[in-house]
């Protein structure tokens, strides 16, 4: 009985109608969001596994192919064009150059977050700051204020540091970057602006 059920409604949303369709793209949420999203959570140790980028803070200069698979070619384009800050911070080109995601990030790229490991100078890592979403941005020191970890950060592509990303508090942080993938959010934010404007 329910076997012949599951197979009607199988064959239901293979039908060309307006209503299956309707009916698998609210499955299809459904899934993602109570099954998919609280799963990877799990697995990841982050309640924000998935994350769009929705700036241009880490935006490196070059071409999407070499940013998207870590060209050397594109990681010299942008230490010529900002390195001279981070020298200044005693950061050197052959340290900057080990770090995860030496490339940054681009807006649209989609970045797998993880709660595991304790992040470290150069990680790139995701933290709230009382701004209205969550700020992406690399560490460049970790310090100890008051017998507690805190974090500096600094968007790849900005010209300095914004004030509430000098001293981030481990509690603030969500997780660490650990892959991206290219573009694909671009989706969803052109939908987010397209519900925006309605």
């Amino acid at each position: 009985m329910i076997i012949e059920a599951i197979k009607k409604f199988w064959k239901f949303l293979g039908e060309d109608t307006w209503l299956s369709w309707i009916v698998s793209v609210v499955l299809a949420f459904l899934i993602v969001k109570f099954i998919f999203f609280p799963g990877l959570s799990l697995l990841l140790a982050t309640n924000l596994p998935l994350v769009v980028v929705e700036s241009g803070s880490m935006h490196h200069p070059g071409s999407f192919v070499g940013n998207a698979i870590g060209s050397e070619n594109e990681f010299e384009l942008w230490w010529n064009e900002k390195g001279d800050w981070y020298k200044e911070k005693g950061i050197e080109e052959s340290e900057a150059k080990n770090w995860p995601l030496k490339t940054g990030l681009e807006m649209g790229d989609i970045v797998v977050i993880s709660g595991y490991k304790t992040p470290e100078k150069g990680d790139i890592i995701i933290f709230n700051a009382d701004q209205k979403h969550p700020i992406i941005h690399r560490i460049i020191d970790v310090k100890e204020i008051n017998g507690e970890v805190v974090y500096e950060t600094k968007g790849d592509n900005n010209e300095g540091q914004l004030v509430f990303e000098k001293d981030v508090p481990k509690d603030a942080v969500i997780g660490r970057a650990v892959f991206r993938i290219p573009k694909i959010g671009l989706i969803k934010l052109a939908f987010v602006k397209l519900l925006g404007i309605f």
